[in-house]
């Protein structure tokens, strides 16, 4: 009956080869993504859909879901809720950091480039507060969903919850972030519209890179000689314990 803490107790203490690099990887794609991404929105005209209307950053901010996949299949719960809290300090600090130098007296000089500093980085405090609670919330449904898949398919059918477990984080996060950002600003009609656009296309994302996370996975849990099942973890999202 206590094989199973004292596995757990054991892989805590094991130390990982590349879990450090993916972390870094992590934030560094979640920044990206939340400051660069925003800076442009883009139409493409696509055959048979037409022309589809989105922000740039869409194009990349769901490979961090791929990444927390990734984490959560092969290190656990445990260890990619540690991720996503440092991927919420990274992006609260870089919010901190974006509103100190926009409200900065520019020096005489540099007064004619004070709009665009203020167009790229003053997003407004909803905004701002919208795109960090809907990547938290998002990002722990994600990770809660794929590793209570793994355990009642026990590790079979990779692909269910690699997709089923975007679905739902993806569902979370784009629902928060447009309605606590928009409503009330935005019509209904328009905002569903965008939200659900948004949604299918950062959705299609895993879809497609579906393959790439397939061998990604399998050669972490070859070099790491780790699988992870979150037996008997506590799945609270308010702990660093690994």
């Amino acid at each position: 009956m206590r094989l199973a803490p004292l596995a757990q107790a054991a892989a805590a203490m094991k130390t990982y080869k590349y879990y450090d690099l993916i972390l870094g990887a992590y934030v560094c794609i979640l920044l990206c993504a939340n400051l660069i991404g925003p800076a442009k929105v883009s139409t493409l005209h696509l055959p048979v859909v037409g022309a589809v209307t989105f922000m740039a950053g869409v194009l990349f901010f769901p490979i961090s879901y791929i990444f927390g996949d990734i984490l959560t299949e092969v290190y656990g719960y445990a260890r990619d809720r540690r991720v996503v809290w440092s991927g919420f300090t990274a992006l609260v600090f870089a919010a901190c950091m974006a509103a100190v130098i926009v409200h900065l007296p520019p020096a005489e000089f540099w007064k004619p480039r004070q709009a665009a500093v203020e167009e790229i980085f003053g997003n407004t405090p909803r905004i701002i507060c919208a795109s960090i609670v809907a990547f938290w919330c998002g990002s722990f449904v994600n990770s809660y969903v794929l590793a209570k898949m793994k355990l009642w398919s026990n590790g079979r059918w990779l692909w269910t919850r690699i997709i089923g477990s975007t679905l739902c984080g993806e569902l979370v996060d784009s629902g928060l972030f447009y309605t606590l950002a928009f409503a009330g600003l935005w019509p209904s009609g328009e905002l569903l519209a965008v939200t659900t656009t948004q949604y299918v296309l950062k959705s299609a994302w895993e879809v497609i890179m579906t393959p790439v996370t397939y061998r990604v996975v399998g050669f972490l849990k070859r070099a790491e000689q780790e699988d992870y099942y979150d037996r008997g973890t506590n799945f609270t999202p308010f702990s660093l314990r690994a």
